[in-house]
């Protein structure tokens, strides 16, 4: 929870010392010693993964330190001490920048203010409407859908008004949508798959906006009412945007590969374009739906052919 004033401060110093020593010990924990070169000898081992000496060790600092560092005790890593830890623990690039978000997260989080509701720019409206008949949403940093065009809209909710977006107080959240809702929860094939990256997305915000209020009770309201969220959440795993390939089981058009390209805006926004492989199945069903949210016309169900994964 996120105060303003001194309390929050306080808080927030807490809470912020108290995520990067998770992220610490969830991602230690992973890490086997053979993982890392290191020899082990006979005998049962009492913890999961690397001791915290051997990760320090690995990281060039003292075991004393690291353990201040887990246990919410330190927060003022030096940049070169961080990546260090980074590459002990063997963490990609997206992990290493929460990292680091994490550790200067209470220093930033003092400054923090009250956010007010998040808005699109003209440049981004113009790219959606650019982007002519190409499904795109436009995601802010906590999930919600700020702006949708028709063909977003009937792929990603059909179910939802199309006006939605255009209600600060009401707007649609994806990540709301991916876990509490079940119609979008049936639109995946890999449901797992796809909530774990939106928990992942919201674990990297919660790092780059260690004071936003309504991420955390976001995060609350997700952790009380799906046990899944829950979990997945403790994991402390993080994933950035990316292009990844969804099978989505669509209930007008069937079931169709899909590439969501993400683009980045520099107000930390998230432009997501659907996209299938040329002469695809899959691209004749997404033709196929746009076509009828273009003309108003009911959607056949003549496309149902797969663009079905084999192996996955």
């Amino acid at each position: 929870m996120w105060l303003p004033g001194p309390a929050g401060r306080i808080l927030g110093d807490v809470d912020a010392k108290r995520q990067l020593g998770e992220f610490l010990q969830t991602r230690r924990a992973q890490l086997r010693p053979a993982d890392v070169g290191l020899t082990t000898y006979p005998g049962r081992r009492r913890v999961a993964g690397l001791r915290r000496e051997e990760l320090a060790l690995l990281a060039g600092v003292s075991s004393s330190y690291y353990s201040r560092l887990e246990q919410g005790q330190s927060s003022n890593a030096s940049a070169q001490v961080l990546d260090a830890i980074a590459a002990a623990l063997r963490l990609d690039e997206a992990e290493r920048r929460h990292l680091h978000d994490l550790a200067t997260g209470s220093r930033r989080r003092a400054n923090a203010r009250r956010a007010t509701p998040e808005r699109i720019s003209p440049a981004v409206r113009q790219l959606v409407a650019a982007l002519g008949e190409a499904p795109v949403l436009v995601l802010g940093r906590r999930g919600d859908v700020l702006a949708w065009n028709r063909a977003g809209n009937a792929l990603f909710a059909g179910h939802v008004d199309f006006r939605g977006p255009d209600l600060p107080e009401d707007r649609p959240n994806m990540a709301r949508m991916v876990f509490l809702d079940p119609h979008t929860r049936e639109l995946y094939v890999d449901w797992p798959e796809k909530a774990r990256a939106v928990v992942g997305a919201l674990r990297l915000a919660s790092g780059q906006h260690p004071g936003d209020a309504a991420l955390a009770a976001l995060v609350g309201e997700l952790s009380v009412k799906s046990p899944e969220f829950s979990r997945m959440w403790a994991d402390h795993r993080v994933k950035s945007g990316g292009e990844p390939v969804y099978v989505m089981r669509h209930p007008l058009v069937g079931t169709m590969r899909v590439t969501q390209q993400n683009l980045r805006t520099d107000q930390g926004q998230h432009v997501v374009v659907a996209t299938t492989e040329n002469g695809s199945p899959a691209q004749a069903a997404m033709t196929l739906l746009v076509h009828s949210v273009v003309t108003g016309q009911p959607a056949s169900r003549a496309v149902t052919t797969a663009d079905t994964p084999t192996g996955r």
